[in-house]
Order: structure tokens, then sequence, then C-alpha cells
């Protein structure tokens, strides 16, 4: 099976060697993405919104690829502070439907130009 790697500028640009997401068959994996908007500006300073922008990226790079938020089956999250996840899970409730995609969701000591939130997910086409 072939990979193909997604770029799409309506998306922020890899801030290191990492494609925005990868294609292989049916299926996209997305990296992690922070709250960068589509410039590489820092977007929000809570977490509201900051996971907003986090959801809104992956958003744009699932639909350059032909999926969607709706054919996403897992996520993971990334928080600097687990005190966040109320918050975060409010903003996430609201973007997807049910049936919700699996999620993990953990706590990590510091993440990319010290962001509150990145989120990954996997999806289909």
């Amino acid at each position: 099976m072939r990979q193909e790697s997604i770029h799409t500028p309506m998306a922020p640009a890899a801030i290191g060697p990492y494609s925005q997401a990868i294609k292989i068959g049916n299926l996209i994996y997305t990296s992690g993405q922070i709250p960068l908007d589509a410039e590489g500006g820092l977007v929000g300073v809570d977490i509201t919104e900051q996971t907003t922008q986090c959801l809104i990226n992956a958003k744009k790079i699932l639909e350059a690829t032909g999926s969607s938020l709706e054919q996403v089956v897992k996520t993971t999250v990334f928080l600097d502070n687990m005190e966040n996840f109320a918050a975060m899970n409010e903003v996430y409730a609201s973007l997807f439907t049910a049936p919700y995609p699996a999620r993990s969701c953990v706590e990590v000591s510091r993440l990319p130009k010290g962001v509150k939130v990145e989120i990954e997910m996997i999806a289909y086409l």
C-alpha cells in the first residue's frame, strides 16, 4: 500500500520534519495539532480557545483529504494540565456527534510552543 503525505495551506505547516497527515489506503493519520493559525501564529490563551483551534486545524487537514470530523474513529488529546479536562471536553463535545470517536487523553509535562493542548486523529475516507 502506498502512503501519501498530506499538506494544506488551510492549516499550519509542520514545525518539524513531519507531515500534517499521512494517508494510507482509506485511513488518514493526522499529526498532533496545536493551536496555531494557518500562518503559524499562536491562537488563544485559554484551553477553550486553544482546543477550538486544534480541532479546526485537524478538520481542515481532514477536509483536504476528502474526510471529515464525522469520519474520525480515534483521537488522542494531550493536556499540559488535567485540570483543563472539563473545559477541553466541552469544546470537543460541541464539534463531534454520536457515536463519538474512541479517545485517549493524557497529561504531559510540556507541549510544543508552551501550548495547553495538542490533538491528533485517525479518520477514514
